[in-house]
């Protein structure tokens, strides 16, 4: 926020042809305000200049149900108001700039506005409060001319008024008192302010010096995981789901939700996106969206799209605890709070239509099929819908025999017919590598079979009794030389008795963890082991990775782990690149995919030769509202973190396999015939079956050897 000038206020009066003119102008000045509300205030005076979609005064009969928390505003018996909706409903412009223009020309009073940061708040200054001040006379004509009272930070009024715009930090808000305090978008505000507390209730402590004139008002669309799964509403009541954030801010207060009377029995309801119903035998999104209407739970009648504008001019607030009688009167007694609070539906949001909801609905759960991801559906609900999103993992109850039970004869550690590459994973563990070998088969999502699992646990070192050492990851730079020769040059036989073998397209192991004893590294040898491979020329077959538990981290995204950094280790010079996973996105992914059972879904399919061990580290971890977390301390799950890892790297910008046209593949996910990671086995007097000729005829003729760098190129 920019300091305020010391420059003291001054004023041109040279635009006054005479004294008389000064008088009636400070006349003006300090004319005693109108008596109005919000609501009446920007009906009055605000000008809307939206070239495109509507040029005119402020109607509040666009937005009926932003009247009343745009009222509240100026309560006298309420010191705070919180208001959850979605996008597309006006809740900014109505709630935020119109009471802006409020505080700066009807009932002038210093107000402050955090936006979640530096550059939003910039943003809004000059898209909003600049634009109010441009379009609405009587707002733009009392800011002071003087040329420091106008700045992206605050701005000076004639009329005494000092506008705020800031972002939440520990120096903002423990600055100067303010009796009316406006937060944006909450949900993208952090929790906690520098360890202080909430930014709500920061910002609310700046406003109780004022005692009846203070307002904090708070307004987003939810975002925040539920806090307990196992929670269930009460019947009648109109409590959220315990979450932090805007819904934890609306249950704190006497939670309002908007209800509608039906235009055929009159009974009054709150309208929810579960009521909506379509042509589910509809070809098309176009036929989809115009055959959605919502069903009156009252009296099932059915109400169209275009009934909807009549029924938001009766539409009510109603707190919780009041309920309509048989009359249709308010009745009950409402929760006595400082605090309104309200929640409207997205079905109610005046700038969106039915249609367009359960279009928007069917694309993401059409994604979710076709990727595992639930981003697209955990937007929907939590924006356009102001609803949160339950994701379909925290309420997934898998046992290890349940998936068990779906294991199926492949044969043991073959090459299944329809799988296109290998995807070999690596694990280090203290004493051990653990590996896991996927295949990767059309579909979308593409399809994954457990084609290997096995342990890597002694070294070539020998010990002083002639016997091979244990390995030692973070110790033994030799050690790692074992994942070059065991996994990335295996090859597996195909299932088809051809006396083929199928070689390992990519292999990437975890770069994480170390040993403090000695200062010894399981990352500085993985960054070394990385360094020799690249050295010579096998660098593209291999690559490391590491999770991430950063909630707004990309699903998959290579880095350079920086050594300046005092976090990091020296092995890390900014040469080695890491291919940072989002490990709650990507097990949420592989969670959902193991509930997957038709092909070419998503399907994750168990050899019967897997122990049941391999099952049970399947499901040594569970959904928890902040992300996946370990069932018991002691539990092994490297399966779970191996699956993940698979994934990770073939939806990277490495394989990319969900972008794959399976009708033109590249050539590394072609059909066995075609596939150059697709061997013979060559048997002679002098040869041994270790002596390999390509079966297809891509980049090299049939007979000849594929060297590892014509393999290598094929990661280019």
């Amino acid at each position: 926020m920019t300091k305020m000038s010391k420059t003291p206020m001054t004023y041109d009066i040279g635009e006054y042809a005479s004294l008389s003119d000064i008088f009636v102008a400070l006349s003006k000045i300090l004319e005693p305000p109108e008596r109005l509300t919000v609501s009446q205030w920007a009906e009055r005076y605000r000008y809307v200049n939206n070239r495109g979609s509507y040029v005119g005064y402020w109607k509040n009969s666009t937005t009926p149900y932003m009247v009343e928390p745009m009222d509240m505003l100026c309560s006298p018996v309420h010191d705070g108001v919180i208001v959850v909706a979605p996008a597309q409903c006006g809740k900014t412009d109505a709630l935020i700039v119109n009471w802006t223009g409020y505080s700066i020309a009807s009932d002038p009073m210093d107000m402050l506005i955090f936006n979640p940061t530096s550059n939003l708040s910039r943003d809004f200054s000059k898209r909003r409060v600049d634009k109010l001040l441009r379009d609405t006379k009587e707002c733009g004509s009392l800011l002071n001319k003087d040329r420091h009272a106008d700045n992206i930070g605050d701005k000076h009024f004639q009329n005494g008024v000092f506008l705020s715009l800031a972002h939440p930090s520990v120096s903002e808000m423990a600055g100067r008192p303010v009796p009316r305090v406006a937060l944006t978008d909450y949900d993208r505000m952090d929790d906690d302010i520098g360890g202080d507390g909430s930014p709500y209730d920061l910002a609310s402590k700046r406003t109780t010096t004022f005692g009846s004139y203070r307002m904090c008002l708070a307004e987003s669309s939810p975002s925040r995981p539920i806090e307990d799964r196992h929670w269930v509403a009460v019947d009648g009541s109109h409590e959220a789901p315990p979450t932090k954030g805007i819904f934890s801010l609306y249950n704190r207060g006497d939670r309002r939700r908007w209800y509608w009377a039906c235009p055929h029995c009159q009974q009054r309801f709150e309208g929810t996106f579960d009521l909506l119903k379509w042509n589910e035998k509809a070809t098309n999104m176009v036929d989809i969206a115009d055959s959605v209407y919502m069903q009156c739970p009252k009296c099932f009648g059915r109400i169209e799209q275009s009934q909807r504008h009549e029924m938001q001019q009766t539409g009510v607030w109603v707190q919780d605890g009041m309920y309509f009688n048989f009359r249709g009167e308010l009745a009950g007694s409402p929760r006595k709070t400082r605090i309104a609070s309200f929640w409207l539906r997205g079905v109610a949001a005046a700038f969106v239509s039915w249609g367009q909801l359960v279009t928007m609905y069917l694309a993401a759960e059409e994604e979710y099929k076709s990727t595992g991801s639930e981003e697209s559906l955990q937007k929907f609900f939590n924006t356009d819908l102001a609803e949160p999103y339950i994701p379909k993992s925290l309420t997934a109850q898998r046992l290890p025999e349940h998936l068990r039970d779906r294991a199926v004869d492949i044969g043991e550690k073959v090459v299944p017919d329809g799988v296109r590459a290998l995807v070999a994973n690596v694990d280090v563990q203290k004493d051990r590598f653990v590996v896991q070998v996927h295949g990767i088969s059309m579909g979308a999502p593409f399809d994954i079979t457990i084609i290997d699992r096995f342990e890597i646990r002694k070294s070539r070192r020998i010990d002083e009794d002639g016997d091979y050492c244990f390995l030692q990851p973070h110790a033994y730079l030799e050690d790692w030389d074992l994942i070059e020769d065991l996994v990335m040059n295996k090859r597996y036989p195909l299932a088809d008795g051809s006396n083929r073998e199928m070689g390992v397209l990519m292999t990437t192991c975890d770069s994480g963890g170390y040993s403090r004893k000695k200062g010894e590294s399981v990352t500085n040898m993985a960054y070394d082991f990385y360094r020799s491979l690249r050295k010579r020329g096998l660098s593209k077959r291999f690559h490391l990775v590491k999770g991430t538990g950063a909630p707004n981290a990309p699903r998959a995204n290579v880095t350079y782990p920086d050594a300046t950094k005092k976090d990091n280790l020296n092995a890390a010079r900014g040469d080695v690149p890491v291919l940072m996973l989002n490990s709650n996105f990507l097990k949420d992914v592989v969670s959902n995919r193991l509930d997957v059972t038709t092909p070419a879904s998503g399907l994750i399919t168990f050899p019967d030769w897997l122990p049941v061990s391999f099952y049970q580290e399947l499901c040594a971890e569970t959904r928890k509202p902040n992300g996946w977390e370990k069932v018991a301390t002691n539990d092994s799950n490297e399966a779970w973190d191996l699956l993940y890892y698979c994934v990770g790297v073939c939806v990277s910008k490495l394989l990319k396999v969900d972008l794959i046209d399976w009708s033109k593949p590249p050539v590394s996910f072609e059909e066995w015939d075609k596939n150059p990671l697709i061997y013979s086995v060559v048997a002679n007097d002098d040869e041994t079956s270790d002596n390999v000729a390509m079966s297809g005829d891509v980049d090299a003729p049939v007979g000849r050897t594929l060297s590892w760098d014509e393999i290598n190129n094929l990661q280019g």
